[in-house]
């Protein structure tokens, strides 16, 4: 199955957008900059691991997406705070982050599960 088929890969893609039209108007470049990369980041490393040859690094480039989605629900709670954000528009980015969250993390145990089966195919006694 190709990326673009990955209805994660979908739903973070579209969160991402979702950041950059909210943060359009915020003025602060580093506030700005840095919760656009952290949304954009989450969608590309989707991309990336499932363009990779290993299942190994399939799972690396999913954990480096989970990570990236715990620094986007930080600024989203922080951009609120400081009112950069709608608070009821940051709350269902969270929402949304936290849900991609789950569904990562549970793609991320069904790959290290097939790792550890393909191991135990090699085992030698």
């Amino acid at each position: 199955m190709r990326f673009e088929q990955l209805d994660v890969w979908k739903r973070a893609s579209r969160l991402a957008c979702d950041v950059y039209k909210t943060t359009e108007e915020v003025q602060n470049w580093g506030f700005k900059d840095q919760i656009t990369r952290a949304a954009l980041s989450v969608p590309s490393n989707i991309a990336e691991g499932e363009e990779r040859e290993s299942v190994k690094d399939k799972v690396r480039f999913l954990y480096y997406a989970k990570g990236s989605l715990g620094e986007l629900v930080t600024q989203l709670y922080i951009g609120a705070e400081i009112e950069y954000i709608d608070r009821q528009t940051a709350l269902a980015m969270v929402k949304e982050a936290k849900e991609l969250a789950k569904i990562i993390g549970t793609l991320i145990k069904n790959k290290e599960s097939q790792i550890k089966e393909e191991n135990a195919d090699y085992h030698v006694d």
